[in-house]
This record gives structure tokens, sequence and C-alpha cells, in this order.
């Protein structure tokens, strides 16, 4: 899809890191941009940075694991641009812990977001999508959908299955011979808010208590200390452009960091066959 300019777009988890750095990219690039996130102050204050550039923006505060407000969203893009050309589906969190041990409303609260988020706006924007002459679909995974991360179960197991949800809707399209496009995204070493996303929300908005056993909070450090030292969204986003641009499938930002703990994963993998 190597027109931009004068398309819609619209980006899921908008009000910061990779999701905010993309919708200012593409509104740079020429597009309109709706912008969604669920925290109406942090959304207000990215849809003001990125109208700075210029460009027509509109903010929708919305919960993607809520069919209806993800049917809201859709709507409301339809009613003020008229069309909408791309769906970047960013919006993500993780809860720490042991899989048993994890409280089963905050295992529901991160299938809601990571998985049932994404198969909410493709259900609600991709037969918009199809109205048009092209299109492009851009689900946002994590070096965690390629490979285990210990003490994120529940993060992992969403990001393994919007890689497969992925590959399923690129099958789909090529079967219905539409030109819509598919990327998927694994970031691996990306610095973003998500390292600071622990402690101020949680199921229903509500912050958590982020008690955990000393080994996995250990853990947890240690990973978001890769993420932290990371490259900037700004970099990850600009990978994405460029693939939206040159139907690129596979972008994986920075994700050589991770890279030895999969060939090991492999290597075992193939020990066990």
């Amino acid at each position: 899809m190597d027109q931009l300019d004068g398309r819609v777009a619209v980006v899921t988890g908008a009000s910061s890191g990779i999701g905010k750095a993309l919708a200012r990219q593409l509104a740079t690039a020429g597009m309109r941009v709706v912008m969604a996130s669920q925290n109406e102050a942090r959304l207000d204050a990215a849809v003001a940075e990125v109208a700075a550039t210029g460009a027509e923006v509109l903010g929708v505060p919305t919960d993607v694991g809520d069919e209806k407000a993800v049917e809201r969203l859709a709507s409301e893009t339809i009613d003020r641009f008229g069309a909408v050309h791309v769906l970047v589906n960013n919006a993500g969190v993780f809860t720490p812990g042991y899989v048993w041990d994890i409280p089963l409303d905050e295992w529901q609260w991160v299938t809601d977001v990571n998985l049932w988020g994404p198969i909410n706006a493709i259900r609600a924007f991709v037969p918009l999508i199809l109205e048009q002459p092209e299109g492009h679909v851009v689900n946002v995974s994590s070096a965690g959908g390629l490979m285990s991360a210990t003490a994120h179960g529940p993060y992992c197991t969403t990001k393994h299955a919007v890689v497969g949800l992925s590959k399923a809707l690129r099958a789909d399209l090529a079967l219905k011979g539409a030109a819509i496009g598919v990327t998927l995204v694994c970031p691996g070493a990306v610095a973003t808010d998500i390292t600071t996303q622990l402690g101020r929300t949680g199921p229903q908005g509500v912050p958590r208590d982020l008690t955990v056993a000393p080994e996995v909070r250990a853990t947890v450090d240690s990973i978001l200390s890769y993420t932290d030292a990371g490259i900037p969204a700004d970099e990850a986003a600009a990978m994405i452009v460029d693939a939206i641009r040159e139907n690129r499938f596979w972008v994986l930002p920075n994700g050589e960091v991770f890279f030895p703990i999969f060939e090991q994963e492999l290597e075992d993998l193939k020990q066990q066959r």
C-alpha cells in the first residue's frame, strides 16, 4: 500500500509507546488518524501531540476488549472520515507471576486486550477496509509471541495467539482475493511505557497489587531492563510504516536481542523430536 497521503488509519493503544509513535508517523505521511486508548486523559494528551503535526486526528476512548466499544470506534471513524484504509492493532498489557498463581480476572484482562482486542477490531474494520481499493492490517504481537518468557504466562499465551491470528487473516484475505496486506510485528527490545504499565492499570482500569514472589520480580525486572534499554519507539514505528508501504508480513524491531533465547528453544525442540 504505497499511497498513504489522504487516507485513514486507526491505531489502538495509541496513547503511548509504539502506538503513539506510529500514529505520529502516519500523520506525518499525510494520513488522517484515529487514535484509540482506554485511558482518556493520556489519549487526549497524545492526540494533541499528533494533531500538532497539522494532521486531522480523532481520539476515541476505547476498551478494545469490549466488542461494542470497538464497534463504536468503527462507527465514529466512518462518521468523521467516511472510510478506513489501515488498521493497527497495537493495544497490549501484561501481568507477571506463575501461571497457576495469576488471578483469573487478570488472565481474562490480558486475554481481552491482547487477543480479543485484535479479533474485535478485525471483525469491525476489515469489512470496511474491503470497501476500499486497497488497505492494510497491522497486528502487534511480541518476541514473546515467538518464544517463551518466564513469569509472563498470559502475555506469551495471547501474543502467540496473535501470531496465529495474523497468519490466518493473511490466508483468508488471499482466498478472498482482497488487496489488503497484513503485517505482523514482533518487537524485541523496544523502549515503551509497558514497563510502567504494571503500576497504573489492571482489570477494569484499576491498578493491581504487584506483590509477587521475589524470584518472579527479579525475572520480570531482568526482562524489562532489556526493554528499557531498547531502541526508541519511533524507530520501531518507522519500520512498521515501511512494512505497510512495501506489504511485508514480518517486522521484528530489535528482535535480535532475544534471538539467542529463541535459537536455544529451537535447539531444545530438535532434541525432543
